[in-house]
């Protein structure tokens, strides 16, 4: 009688001892659920409302007319032969761009100074014509273009190429000073200058 009940209390034992383990596996395997958020909480909500109104909008990305302001279409006032032109960035190299438009062709100019200061190299146009370089400059607060072709590039200071020419010295007598020797007058260049406006597009508003 004593084995019997002493059988049935181990296997009691037993059963409690699995229950017990069932339910701590249980509690284990089960993961935590919850549902809180920083802007559900009233505390949160509280310090951010102070702010909300002077927080700044995101900017909107930029364009390739922001990066690089001298795409578009110009018009010319003193440039009868090139009324109205157009600047496209070449698809493959965003360095360079095409000017159409003008009487010596369609040419390039390669950037040398952002945001819109180039170089406009010695090269043939599409008629296979020697174009002379010189230098091209958007000025985006104006929005005004120049382009002066015939004279080279100055790297240090681009903008020199549309500075007048200094007059000639003159003595104290008031007559220009010659040498006695015969000095070969040196050719001087042919140059072209154009300025335009940028054609700004206007939103109309609804």
């Amino acid at each position: 009688m004593k084995k019997t009940i002493g059988i049935m209390g181990g296997i009691a034992l037993c059963l409690v001892a699995l229950s017990s383990n069932a339910q701590t596996d249980t509690l284990i395997t089960q993961p935590v659920k919850t549902n809180w958020e920083a802007k559900n909480n009233p505390t949160v909500d509280s310090i951010t409302a102070k702010y909300r109104d002077k927080m700044v909008a995101t900017r909107a990305p930029l364009t390739a007319a922001d990066i690089f302001p001298v795409l578009g279409e110009f018009e010319s006032a003193t440039n009868p032969e090139a009324a109205h032109i157009s600047i496209m960035q070449d698809e493959q190299n965003k360095g360079i761009i095409w000017i159409t438009g003008l009487p010596q062709g369609k040419i390039k100019a390669m950037l040398r100074k952002s945001p819109a200061t180039y170089k406009i190299p010695d090269q043939k146009n599409e008629e296979g014509k020697d174009i002379a370089g010189g230098t091209l400059i958007y000025d985006k607060e104006t929005n005004s273009l120049s382009i002066l072709l015939g004279k080279e590039y100055d790297l240090l200071d681009p903008a020199s190429a549309f500075a007048a020419p200094q007059p000639v010295q003159a003595t104290e007598e008031g007559a220009v000073t010659k040498t006695k020797s015969k000095v070969k007058k040196e050719k001087k260049p042919v140059t072209w200058t154009y300025t335009g406006t940028k054609m700004v597009k206007e939103t109309v508003l609804n």
